[in-house]
């Protein structure tokens, strides 16, 4: 195991490390360190919570000097881990008074316009900057390091496009380096197109077992929450993650564990970016000890003192399962990661299992009582809102003589001058009607006096022909 001093790093940043207390460089940071200091385009396969931040940054901080341009640009999948890699940024090069910045969606775009045109350093989600780009708020044409974190992550969620937009506006001439968790068909296709003679630099993904104890209880689907609150109250623990698969979920669960004594905040990405940030810095000072998260939060996040980690949804695959877990047992530490099996979750867990390397053991479902879950019906609460039917507006007395309904996709029927029309033609009908009102009412009355009028007319337009032409 090599120092961080034989890897090649200069004095200033060193000096950085030995405050921190780095002792010695991780897996991803021995092996990826020399290559990009070297100048070289890599492509690196490692897990989250390797250390890849100061892997890919060490170059970007050794050789780049403050000229208030941006320089070097980071994107990431997440807002939160936009924040956090910025924030390791900023600590690793404050002895070379870089300056970095973080934009992504949610934060306030004038705050972020009036900071980039002094940044040396952006770390950004694809779809701000592509904003930013947009707009002429910032340019790309001094950049000379590009990363992409957490590659997989962002082509999941769809950024795909957004991502090969951002490096077309990129200078050929660059140093560029893609991370991901795993390599796949895409990131290879994208690292063949984008980067030049890449590198390419795994390290393999693996649970310690002497560390982490992972079990799993078999229970009844209308047990599972009645088990986890039990377990919570049970289980000797600092902080705690709970997993679920959707939003809705990880709401539902927390509002529930609130009722049920067990303070609670959940983290997902349908809440406002300053809610996040605040649930996160709320959980790393301990003032809540149970994060209730999607997969939003397994990836990048650097949140230390994890001692258990709850599957209430099972993932669907084995290296999301990892990705779970890996937020306990850190830095030599010890952990627990549960997982809670009902007959939904079979399917997923069976794709789990097959990974060999995993080792979960079963366990006897304890005794414990039945906890009932409260549940918003999204579709209850909003019933008078999405289902009201709009009552017609009954326009009476009107001269036009019939209802004029209006609904609420409908333009209204008459405008001003067909309302004037109509008032003028009801006075003329009206004066017509009250004439008829003493005439007879059959059919035989009708035609004799259309006949009547039909003779008058014509006697009258004779007289005048006769007229004009003597």
């Amino acid at each position: 195991m090599k120092t961080f001093a034989e890897l090649g790093l200069d004095r200033e940043i060193l000096n950085v490390l030995n405050e921190l207390g780095f002792e010695k460089p991780s897996d991803i940071q021995e092996g990826a360190i020399p290559i990009v200091l070297a100048g070289r385009d890599i492509i690196g396969g490692s897990a989250t919570g390797s250390g890849k931040t100061l892997a890919f940054s060490s170059s970007i901080i050794q050789y780049l000097k403050p000229n208030k341009h941006v320089q070097a640009l980071i994107l990431t999948p997440t807002r939160e881990l936009a924040e956090q890699v910025a924030k390791s940024i900023k600590i690793f090069s404050k002895n070379k008074k870089l300056n970095v910045l973080a934009v992504y969606g949610g934060a306030d775009m004038n705050a972020q316009i009036r900071n980039i045109f002094k940044t040396d350093i952006l770390v950004g989600t694809p779809g701000r900057i592509l904003d930013h780009l947009q707009r002429g708020t910032l340019k790309l044409n001094e950049i000379k390091f590009l990363v992409l974190d957490e590659v997989d992550r962002m082509f999941d969620m769809g950024f795909h496009r957004d991502v090969e937009k951002i490096i077309s506006q990129c200078p050929q001439k660059r140093q560029t380096m893609l991370f991901s968790a795993t390599i796949s068909p895409e990131i290879d296709h994208l690292a063949k197109k984008y980067t030049k003679n890449p590198l390419e630099l795994s390290v393999e993904s693996y649970v310690d077992d002497s560390k982490l104890e992972q079990i799993y209880y078999d229970v009844d689907g209308k047990m599972k929450f009645s088990l986890l609150v039990s377990l919570l109250k049970k289980e000797d623990s600092d902080l705690v993650m709970v997993f679920c698969s959707t939003r809705r979920n990880a709401d539902v669960v927390t509002e529930n564990l609130n009722l049920s004594g067990i303070p609670a905040q959940a983290i997902h990405g349908g809440l406002v970016q300053n809610k996040r940030l605040r649930v996160l810095k709320e959980f790393h000072e301990k003032n809540i000890r149970v994060l209730v998260c999607t997969d939003v939060a397994a990836r990048g996040l650097d949140i230390k003192e994890v001692s258990h980690v709850y599957n209430y949804d099972l993932p669907k695959t084995s290296d999301d399962y990892i990705h779970r877990i890996g937020r306990t047992a850190r830095a030599g530490e010890k952990g627990k990661a549960i997982s809670l099996v009902c007959n939904r979750d079979y399917e997923n867990f069976s794709n789990i299992l097959r990974d060999e390397k995993l080792k979960i053991e079963k366990k006897e479902t304890p005794e414990m009582g039945f906890v009932s879950i409260k549940v918003q019906d999204n579709r209850k609460r909003n019933f008078g809102k999405e289902w009201q039917i709009e009552r017609p507006k009954r326009n009476f007395g009107r001269s036009s003589g019939r209802n004029n309904f209006s609904r609420r996709d409908d333009k209204p029927r008459n405008s001003r001058r067909g309302n004037n029309f109509a008032k003028s033609q009801g006075s003329r009908f009206e004066n017509s009607r009250r004439e008829d009102n003493n005439r007879p009412r059959n059919n035989f009355g009708n035609q004799r006096r259309e006949n009547n009028n039909f003779s008058r007319n014509k006697f009258r337009n004779r007289n005048s022909f006769s007229r004009k032409r003597f």
